[in-house]
């Protein structure tokens, strides 16, 4: 998969680094020089520029992307981001980093395929509590977290088991999903089969260790 990802601060940092370790192809757009050389020593393909112009995604390949991010800390740009990857066909996912009235939210919304946002992972936090659930996504994990998604495979130890009942070091599932169906929260009662994707927020160091616990050594 292709993905252009706009902003490289802590949270676009995380991302391209989740994603380059599943082996996808990654281009970074970042506008601060220190900012794009830090990329570059880690080995991303850097584009320095705005990424709200048409020309600069172009040059980061946003024309044979499948997916574009803007997760910079201006909401307006991510937008103006997501406005532009929509017109390639692109997947696309702006980030919210401060409140915005609810029509403007809802603007957001409408008009990208995800948002991300602290309180809407806090909703989906509550919605899970409420249910039953006994897990929680981020609050007992350290800083050093990632966001990964592994496919359950037929031989997988936790296939027939229970979403809310697994219970992995140093890591929470915060959603899954059947094959080719989207990610969302799971009910409480929800049983993991085969084909499944579910997804993971992970301490970083033992990302190895929680695939193995999930899918088997």
């Amino acid at each position: 998969m292709r993905v252009v990802i706009a902003g490289y601060g802590r949270v676009g940092s995380r991302t391209a680094r989740v994603l380059d370790e599943e082996g996808h192809d990654v281009t970074l757009v970042e506008n601060v020089p220190e900012k794009a050389e830090t990329a570059r020593e880690r080995g991303f393909t850097v584009v320095e520029g705005d990424a709200s112009n048409p020309s600069v995604l172009e040059e980061a390949g946003i024309e044979d992307a499948d997916a574009v991010a803007g997760l910079t800390g201006n909401p307006t740009t991510n937008f103006e981001i997501c406005s532009l990857g929509k017109e390639y066909g692109c997947r696309t996912v702006m980030r919210l980093s401060e409140d915005v009235p609810d029509e403007i939210y809802d603007e957001y919304e409408a008009s990208v395929d995800e948002v991300i946002y602290p309180e809407r992972l806090g909703a989906a936090g509550a919605k899970t509590a409420l249910l039953g659930g006994n897990f929680n996504a981020i609050g007992e994990l350290t800083e050093d977290l990632q966001l990964t998604t592994v496919t359950v495979t037929e031989d997988a130890p936790v296939v027939g088991r229970r979403v809310n009942d697994l219970s992995v070091d140093g890591a929470r599932i915060y959603a899954h999903g059947r094959e080719r169906e989207s990610l969302t929260i799971p009910l409480p009662g929800t049983e993991i089969e085969a084909g499944d994707r579910l997804a993971i927020v992970v301490e970083g160091a033992q990302i190895g260790d929680v695939r193995d616990a999930l899918l088997g050594a």
